[in-house]
């Protein structure tokens, strides 16, 4: 039941670096808002929300669970 939590999670987390962090510092004109921007969009965004979603598959089959069937 988790897992859902944290695939719904990296995707909020995802559509929050995209909208907010991301495209608006690489639209803005500035170059170290250019650089952060592509920082944030090209390397954190995937690791961060990827992670958060693998993370959530894993704990929505029961891979962290206790007794294995």
């Amino acid at each position: 039941m988790l897992g859902i939590f944290w695939i719904a999670i990296a995707l909020v987390v995802g559509y929050f670096g995209i909208t907010v962090l991301g495209i608006p510092k690489i639209s803005s004109g500035k170059q170290e808002d250019l650089v952060f921007g592509i920082i944030i969009l090209f390397v954190l965004m995937p690791i961060i929300s990827g992670g958060m979603a693998i993370f959530g598959y894993y704990a929505l089959t029961g891979e962290y669970a206790d007794e294995k069937s």
